[in-house]
């Protein structure tokens, strides 16, 4: 997932940024309203995370200039100001959720989690594949009521193909969500992954729910057998 972090104090924007990096997040970072719109307007991200007060521009002001732009992208207003009006103000600028500072990590996460699943129309908490469960809540996996350890990007990448279960999902698809990649030939991280993947959720068991379409990519497909 591609994030952009809007924020002018550099203490804050750095932990924000490992922080999110640590959980799997493609993470920039601007700290100033101009930068932010330049950078908006010049990519894609699938949410943004924009501080209010910022030095020149402010951040309602980049926020309205975007909606007016066009741009639909779920904007999460972070911000010192806790009054019910400045909220109001927020979010009838454009502004999709609202976070007063200071505020605790896991509470940042699971509300950018959020927007994006809305954005997405992904809203599952628990996704399944025959026999396989993941809980986006509890970030746990199980297959045959066994629990299995994940890396963040392992449950990252199979979270992604859960939520696209039955669909065939090309090396860049899964480069460009997962790990903010453009298309890298010599690269192997997918299959590398896809094979930790494979060693955890597959080779325990008697049935693969993780498959190769040679020449496409890859997709967990869901068996009526379960």
């Amino acid at each position: 997932m591609y994030i952009l972090i809007v924020e002018d104090e550099p203490k804050v924007a750095d932990f924000l940024k490992r922080g999110l990096a640590e959980e799997g997040w493609q993470v920039d970072a601007a700290a100033d309203g101009e930068t932010a719109l330049s950078m908006i307007q010049a990519g894609s991200y699938d949410v943004i995370a924009l501080d209010i007060m910022l030095p020149g521009r402010d951040g309602l002001s980049v926020l309205r200039t975007l909606r007016n732009q066009g741009h639909n992208e779920p904007v999460l207003l972070l911000t010192a100001r806790d009054a019910v009006p400045d909220r109001v103000m927020g979010l009838k600028s454009g502004a999709d959720d609202y976070l007063v500072k200071p505020f605790a990590f896991e509470e940042l996460l699971a509300r950018l989690d959020a927007l994006v699943r809305r954005r997405t129309g992904s809203y599952q908490d628990i996704l399944k594949a025959g026999d396989l469960e993941l809980d986006t809540i509890q970030h746990s996996v199980r297959r045959a009521d066994q629990h299995i350890n994940l890396t963040t990007l392992e449950f990252r990448l199979l979270e992604y193909l859960m939520r696209n279960k039955g669909r065939v999902l090309s090396r860049i698809d899964i480069e460009e969500s997962i790990w903010g990649m453009n298309d890298e030939p010599d690269s192997n991280v997918v299959d590398v992954y896809i094979n930790h993947l494979r060693k955890k959720i597959d080779k325990p068991f008697n049935k693969p729910l993780i498959h190769t379409i040679r020449g496409f990519g890859y997709k967990v497909e869901q068996s009526d057998e379960y």
